[in-house]
């Protein structure tokens, strides 16, 4: 429990529900501004720090369910501090981005354990940043689809090489950080009011938009994925009649619609030839002398000989093109340290999901889509980088910090029951 929540002779009960919404409402900022990233340092970035300074000094505490995440976290940066010193020219001022790099990294792992605790200190915030996300998603879906077709003036800065990336640097971040809120929509159209179906599935469309002009492969894939895997996780939960009914019936629906979308933007020349390019399986970069597969075979045989990796953003330099691969990039950037930490933390993150997925619980919903897209994201990080996204330190954060609810839950009822 953290200092917020507690109740103090000194703090007026009036007062402490303030600072309690105070304090809410500045997550809920922090989740929003994850959305727009277009330069570094981002607001996100200085805000957070911000936020996770101001509530630790306040009195949040990282238990012990959380408590390993943060090893491994901070072993995982020891591993690119240590990769730091094998970069030749850094006394001579030639690579202070890589202890930038690293810093950046430090502050990621930062804000994954800040995640993890609020959540086990309220459950309720995470409706908070589910739908904050969706907020944000939707916001910077719109300015990347209305720079793609130029439907605004000066909205060209949204797009990058013919390819949507709303307020991102990379169409192939903007495309993945779309995943998590619409996999939120689809959850809500299967369970949910029907009332409210039809908002949700108009923003659903906006967002499955984004993600297709974003022209990301990787994006498209963790889309599909996703989807596929909570539709089988809900079967696997709900087993009536009536439930398998209704995912039947809007499963068909959303085909359609996106098929009906598909159809209506093939129509615009500037979107069927980029299709047409993107779909191929393998593209020239990639399979070309020096291609993405070329860098990778070379990497893994250079980590091989450098355990200490080769420094952070020095593999770009002696290829031309970053390692576009999560598992060689921490081998080359964290060395063979911060890659055992990695994988580590990865399988222990997927344990703890999996371990909880289907029990009924208050936050199931959440630790399930949370769950199924860093599944995603485990599968697309052996062709592109995922260490500095933003948003997978996020969904690793909800995974422990549901982790850590379960954990308290049991040790609850097994407190109760030995009343009885």
């Amino acid at each position: 429990m953290s200092a917020i929540d507690l109740p103090s002779p000194r703090v007026a009960q009036p007062q402490l529900v303030a600072l309690r919404l105070i304090g809410t409402a500045s997550v809920a900022v922090g989740v929003f501004l994850s959305g727009f990233v277009i330069a570094e340092p981002a607001p996100y970035e200085l805000w957070l720090a911000f936020l996770i300074g101001t509530w630790f000094i306040l009195g949040l505490k990282i238990s012990r369910s959380v408590a390993p995440l943060l090893a491994l976290f901070l072993t995982f940066n020891v591993g690119g501090m240590l990769s730091i010193t094998q970069m030749h020219d850094l006394a001579a001022g030639n690579h202070l981005g890589g202890p930038i790099y690293i810093a950046v990294s430090t502050f990621l792992a930062l804000s994954s354990i800040f995640y993890a605790a609020i959540i086990e200190d309220s459950e309720r915030r995470l409706k908070l940043i589910f739908n904050t996300w969706v907020v944000a998603a939707l916001i910077t879906a719109s300015l990347g689809i209305l720079g793609y077709f130029h439907a605004v003036p000066g909205f060209d800065i949204f797009t990058l090489y013919d390819r949507a990336k709303g307020a991102f640097q990379d169409p192939n971040v903007f495309g993945p950080y779309l995943a998590a809120p619409s996999l939120y929509l689809v959850h809500g159209l299967l369970i949910g009011d029907l009332k409210k179906a039809p908002i949700k599935a108009a923003c659903l469309l906006v967002l499955a938009f984004g993600i297709f002009l974003s022209f990301s492969r990787a994006a498209w894939a963790l889309f599909a994925f996703s989807s596929v895997m909570l539709i089988f996780c809900m079967l696997l939960k709900h087993r009536s009649n009536k439930f398998r009914l209704r995912i039947l019936v809007m499963s068909l629906t959303a085909i359609i619609l996106m098929v009906v979308l598909l159809v209506i933007a093939l129509q615009f020349p500037q979107v069927s030839d980029l299709f047409s390019t993107r779909l191929q399986l393998v593209q020239e970069y990639d399979g070309g002398h020096l291609g993405r597969f070329e860098r990778h075979s070379l990497g893994f045989s250079l980590s091989m000989e450098r355990p200490f990796g080769i420094g952070p953003l020095v593999f770009g330099q002696m290829f031309e093109e970053d390692e576009h691969n999560t598992w060689l990039k921490t081998l080359t950037t964290y060395g063979w340290l911060g890659f055992f930490c990695w994988v580590s933390m990865i399988c222990w993150t997927i344990y703890i999901g999996f371990r909880n997925l289907l029990r009924e619980r208050p936050w199931q919903p959440y630790l399930m889509i949370a769950w199924i897209v860093i599944l995603g994201h485990v599968g697309i990080g052996n062709v592109i980088d995922t260490d500095h996204w933003r948003h997978l330190y996020m969904l690793i954060g909800i995974v422990w910090g549901c982790g850590a609810l379960e954990q308290k839950y049991q040790r609850d009822l097994s407190r109760r029951e030995a009343a009885r």
